[in-house]
């Protein structure tokens, strides 16, 4: 009986809170947030790894993803959150579950953290990129853009969904932007940025390089880093 009163608890509650850290390559850039949640879901099962389901009649696994990522871009810097109904150490799941990820997907570093910790939602700031721009400008040019655009105090900017257009102010969502190095016979540099995330909105890299006057979409759209609050 007593065994019996362990096991519900286990399956009712969460005992432990695993952060995975893990990249998107170009195989699965173009599945969808809902997409990769789920593949998420069907891994972590085939792994035998104890999370925790939500109680009703369609009970899902208790995964948290930090921040959608648009389709068609890629990253080395994307954050998960597990909660588990019995303790299992971070090696193990690295040992467990990386066999059974997707190509595409590869796990970099998993770590215990404390139960009560808020939301990856709710503590994330910014993300920061790295995309390569098919341009003919030289150095100067590219400088004195991106000097233009930080200097200004607002960048009205709308882009169109599917409920119509979303009118903002561009610049309040840019933290920096700086060049990082050209490549003149392949006529093309490499710009990286970072750019605020919130309850105001998410800055998006294709939108940051249309406003410094790139004409053409960007060559590789890379995440690098997602920014979390200390505190």
């Amino acid at each position: 009986m007593y065994h019996d009163k362990v096991r519900l608890v286990r399956d009712t509650e969460e005992i432990q809170r695993l952060r995975i850290k893990f990249s998107r390559g170009n195989e699965v850039r173009y599945i969808s947030h809902l997409d990769l949640a789920r593949s998420w879901e069907r891994t972590l099962h085939r792994a035998c790894v104890p999370v925790v389901y939500s109680r009703g009649f369609n009970p899902r696994p208790r995964i948290s993803l930090a921040a959608p990522l648009a389709l068609g871009i890629v990253s080395n810097a994307e954050l998960m959150d597990i909660f588990l109904t019995k303790r299992v150490s971070p090696y193990s799941i690295f040992k467990n579950v990386r066999p059974q990820l997707p190509r595409g997907i590869e796990i970099s570093e998993v770590q215990e953290i404390p139960l009560n910790t808020p939301s990856l939602q709710s503590k994330l700031l910014a993300a920061e990129y790295r995309l390569g721009m098919p341009t003919t400008k030289d150095r100067k040019e590219i400088q004195e853009a991106i000097d233009t655009l930080l200097k200004v105090e607002s960048l009205p900017w709308h882009h169109m969904r599917d409920t119509g257009a979303r009118h903002y102010d561009l610049r309040a969502l840019v933290e920096d932007i700086w060049l990082i190095e050209i490549h003149s016979q392949e006529l093309e540099c490499i710009i990286g940025m970072l750019l605020r995330s919130g309850p105001q909105g998410s800055g998006r890299p294709e939108q940051v390089v249309k406003a410094l006057g790139f004409k053409e979409y960007p060559s590789f759209i890379l995440r690098t880093e997602l920014v979390l609050a200390s505190q």
